[in-house]
């Protein structure tokens, strides 16, 4: 992986494990977040991977393998996407933007790969072309109520949450003089846990289906036709019973360690030795809820009962209703 130049920036510390290559944060973890949440600054996000998708069927092709509804997809209006498993289960998130010539889309690090050769596979005899655009483009993001200009030729998908732009890599280093202060990963996160905004590989396992995570609606329409998984989908939805749900958790801020991805999630009247029903999975400290966290739990933990996230106490929050 290649690693971003704006780590050179003053007080830049790497983001480690899958975003690792580009900032945590540069020095200000509560200042950085208050900066975006006040929509000013950026955040380096070049280590997503970058895909584009060209032809003049682009659209209703996407439109058979995606779970979002894409044939009639405006110009410059942005959407998210599933691709599942025949049995339902989420293996790729796709954030993208048509600009009436191209599908530009950004999916988590190190996952591009894998993506572009299911498309692939999937090609037959429609008229499109799938290239990996990671290495001439990275993403930034720019929050809402940012009033950076962005240059008319970049690729925007403008969301109620800011703005990603698809910016060629050899201006990363141009933009962030132009539209600083940059801030770091964890910043990004904290407020993405606020939003209760589900991330692939974070709140998902090998087993998560949308209607878990409240990703119905945004990213999984469900009056369109038929693409793989949606027999599972369909079928949930119509009994309205998922088996986990996504909950926001608000975590005992004496505690000086947050639980860690995959922390088992109990029953507070069970204490430490209970069974487990859940696990944490992104926790984060937030500039003014203090600690906070994103866990996925059994649909049948009731709404109201005080949990357990390892040995932190923790208060929920209803993201997905049981």
């Amino acid at each position: 992986m290649t690693s971003s130049p704006l780590l050179h920036l003053p007080g830049a510390v790497p983001a480690e494990g899958r975003d690792e290559g580009v900032a945590a944060h540069y020095g200000e973890l509560y200042g950085e977040q208050r900066a975006l949440a006040a929509g000013r600054g950026f955040v380096d996000l070049s280590h997503r991977g970058v895909v584009t998708v060209t032809g003049p069927e682009r659209l209703s092709w996407l439109h058979l393998l995606l779970t979002q509804h894409l044939t009639e997809l405006p110009p410059g209006q942005a959407t998210e996407a599933l691709i599942l498993s025949a049995n339902g289960h989420i293996e790729h998130a796709l954030y993208l933007v048509d600009d009436g010539e191209t599908v530009w889309a950004h999916v988590e690090p190190g996952t591009q790969e894998a993506l572009i050769a299911y498309l692939e596979s999937m090609k037959f005899f429609y008229r499109v072309e799938v290239a990996d655009r990671t290495a001439d483009f990275a993403v930034v993001h720019l929050p809402a109520g940012s009033i950076a200009e962005v240059a008319k030729e970049h690729a925007v998908r403008e969301t109620p949450y800011g703005r990603d732009v698809f910016l060629p890599r050899a201006e990363l280093e141009a933009f962030a003089a132009a539209h600083g202060p940059a801030a770091g990963l964890l910043a990004y996160e904290a407020l993405r846990v606020e939003a209760h905004r589900p991330r692939l590989g974070q709140e998902t396992d090998h087993r998560t289906i949308p209607h878990e995570l409240g990703w119905i609606g945004t990213a999984v329409h469900l009056q369109k036709g038929c693409y793989r998984g949606q027999e599972t989908v369909a079928r949930v939805h119509n009994l309205g019973k998922p088996p986990r749900r996504l909950v926001f958790l608000h975590l005992d801020g004496s505690e000086v360690l947050l639980p860690a991805h995959g922390t088992p999630v109990r029953l507070a009247a069970d204490g430490e030795e209970g069974r487990q029903l859940g696990f944490v999975t992104t926790a984060v400290r937030h500039h003014e809820l203090g600690p906070i966290a994103l866990a996925l739990v059994k649909r049948n933990v009731p709404v109201d009962a005080p949990l357990l996230a390892g040995n932190t106490a923790a208060a929920q929050e209803v993201v997905v209703a049981p």
